[in-house]
């Protein structure tokens, strides 16, 4: 069944390739909006990248999320075709009434309407009863919308949009499989086993072992103490590299982290033939996530589109910068805690340098322990007169009924705001003077959800 849904989102694809096509025939400059997250920027990489390889011309915006304000912008401009990457699908009956063509190539559960428009060509695996939540991520759409133009080695780059939508934890599937084998077919991605600890062959070990988030180790995520004193425990320096270990001692710390948590061994997914630093799509991924929530996503698209000096420098310092403030946005939590309501819970921030990644923090903060997995997280960031509301929560939970996405479209549509997502992830921004009735809501909602 899934093979046949697949089919048709294939099919949408290739008809907005066609589209692009015609367009790039004409010499016309394609106009690209993407979102500001690793996903988003990873999806313009796609399209960019794609465009340049026909040697056809773009115009890139990258924005933190698509509102009327930046559509009244773009409606003035003078294009013959827009390709909105990782959004547009909330916004579809006013982006049918732009001067030139459309596609949108998303992958997020809100959809404003699901009639064909004659110069709008929507492509969400959610139209074809597909999960864009885990089976395939706006990069992976974006990726889809070129591949009959057969570059094939930007799955890669659909990859990394995957991890960086937390979509590479534990199996590959979907869409995203299916992007993944075609990589492998054609020789340009590498599948195997290994420990997925992602700074393992560039930090000490202590560092690699702190900064390992995607797949946690409870006690040393997120935490140098604590992973000074598991190394010491099971007798290894922590001051030296993972390359730097004989075989045995190799072994030990193997045999170690998978008593923490088994699924740290399994499959490692890289890049074939790119350089070190971003060989490992997981690491890859990282790095662009760096640069968005750094404000620097112009650096994490230059890297997507091939520059390998300078904005690779860059990228790095922010992913270490990014890294270390992950550490101290844990200390935060560790200290102040979530203040919980029936349903849901919640974090607040005033604090700048930790507004940026709250969302991110919510998500390591459940899986090390510090966050109650049973209750969906809300982060919330002043912005005055708004809130910035980032909301997390588990499998489990989605398993039990629980639709953030949904949640925060609703609550937020009925406080002046807007908000949407997926299941697992979503955001929203509200008026600060309605938080109080939005949180009431919202656990209000979450009740319902799990009470069907």
């Amino acid at each position: 069944m899934n093979q046949n849904k697949q089919h048709y989102l294939l099919n949408k694809a290739e008809e907005a390739c066609n589209l692009l096509k015609k367009h790039l025939h004409q010499d016309n400059v394609v106009r690209v909006i993407s979102h500001n997250d690793a996903d988003g920027i990873s999806a313009a990489g796609v399209v960019c990248n794609a465009i340049s390889k026909e040697n056809g011309k773009f115009h890139v915006t990258i924005v933190s999320r698509l509102n009327a304000e930046v559509l009244d912008k773009i409606s003035r401009e003078k294009y013959k075709l827009f390709f909105f990457c990782d959004m547009g699908s909330a916004w579809t009956e006013r982006i049918a009434k732009l001067k030139g063509d459309a596609i949108i190539a998303d992958h997020h559960q809100s959809i404003d309407c699901t009639d064909e428009q004659e110069n709008l060509l929507h492509i969400n695996p959610h139209l074809f009863g597909l999960d864009g939540t885990r089976d395939v991520s706006g990069s992976g759409v974006s990726y889809l919308a070129v591949r009959s133009l057969k570059h094939y080695e930007l799955s890669g780059l659909a990859l990394v949009g995957a991890f960086g939508d937390m979509q590479g934890n534990g199996n590959i599937t979907g869409v995203n499989q299916t992007i993944l084998q075609e990589g492998l077919d054609k020789g340009v991605l590498e599948v195997s086993k290994g420990l997925k600890i992602p700074s393992l062959t560039q930090e000490p070990l202590y560092k690699a072992l702190a900064y390992t988030f995607t797949t946690s180790l409870t006690g040393i995520s997120g935490d140098f103490e604590g992973s000074k004193a598991f190394l010491e425990k099971i007798g290894l320096s922590y001051g030296i590299k993972f390359t730097d270990l004989n075989n045995e001692e190799k072994d030990v710390l193997k045999e170690e982290v998978i008593k923490i948590n088994s699924s740290i061994f399994g499959n490692i997914y890289r890049i074939s033939g790119e350089i070190p630093e971003l060989k490992n799509i997981e690491s890859y991924s990282q790095i662009i996530d760096a640069c968005g929530k750094n404000k620097k996503q112009g650096i994490g698209l230059s890297i997507c589109l091939g520059e390998r000096e300078q904005a690779l420098k860059e990228g790095l310092e922010l992913f270490k910068k990014y890294q270390d403030g992950i550490l101290k946005g844990l200390e935060w939590i560790k200290k102040e805690g979530s203040i919980e309501m029936d349903y849901i819970q919640y974090i607040y921030t005033e604090d700048k340098n930790l507004k940026s990644f709250m969302g991110t923090l919510s998500s390591i903060g459940i899986d090390i322990g510090l966050l109650n997995p049973e209750k969906p997280v809300l982060a919330l960031s002043k912005m005055d007169p708004l809130i910035k509301i980032s909301g997390r929560t588990t499998l489990k939970m989605i398993q039990k009924g629980v639709n953030l996405g949904d949640a925060f479209e609703q609550a937020s549509k009925s406080f002046n705001g807007s908000g949407g997502g997926h299941t697992i992830a979503a955001g929203a921004v509200i008026p600060h003077n309605n938080l109080d009735n939005f949180l009431n809501l919202v656990d209000e909602i979450v009740k319902e959800q799990i009470n069907l």
